[in-house]
């Protein structure tokens, strides 16, 4: 929806309508972008490139909404890219950070893990097998429920009500043990 000098309407080069454009929808795209990307100065300049790129193409437009729900469009996008982007940015720089770093292990936390395992294997073993076997099926089997009905000949919904069930029980039988599950 491209609009071009047609001498009517509303034209971004002319500064008394580019004036009226910016007063009636520069708070609108202002809560639109800082919804998407979090942050009032990145949220400010996005509005401000959308007003920018309607004044470089010479926009003409019918009306006030016309300009509006174009001025929206533009903003949108170029939030949404700039939300991508920082996402991106911040996965790459935790790959950075992270990435030549080797996790050396101690005998203590070698112990600590095999006393973790051990208490949870302890766990697992005083559910009931209905319940183990389901639990086993999808943590350490990583089936979906969907597959797990299947193999057992259940329901997936009987199977959905076995795996909540079988977590409450272990979450009552390890206490207040705070035991890392593998």
């Amino acid at each position: 929806m491209l609009f071009k000098r047609d001498k009517t309407g509303l034209d971004c080069t002319d500064s008394a309508d580019f004036k009226q454009i910016y007063n009636a929808v520069f708070e609108l795209l202002f809560k639109i972008s800082y919804r998407i990307v979090n942050d009032e100065e990145a949220a400010e300049d996005l509005v401000h490139d959308a007003f920018i790129k309607a004044s470089e193409k010479e926009m003409v437009f019918p009306s006030l909404d016309d300009a509006k729900f174009w001025l929206i469009c533009v903003t949108r996008n170029a939030s949404l890219n700039n939300a991508k982007r920082k996402v991106r940015e911040a996965k790459a720089y935790q790959k950075a950070l992270y990435e030549g770093r080797r996790q050396m292990e101690s005998s203590e936390s070698d112990l600590l893990k095999e006393e973790t395992v051990k208490i949870a294997r302890e766990a697992l073993d005083k559910l009931p097998p209905k319940l183990k076997e389901v639990l086993v099926l999808k943590e350490y089997g990583d089936l979906n429920y969907k597959d797990i009905g299947k193999a057992l000949g259940i329901s997936e919904g009987n199977v959905k009500v076995r795996v909540f069930r079988a977590r409450e029980q272990l979450l009552k039988i390890l206490g207040e043990t705070d035991v890392y599950l593998p």
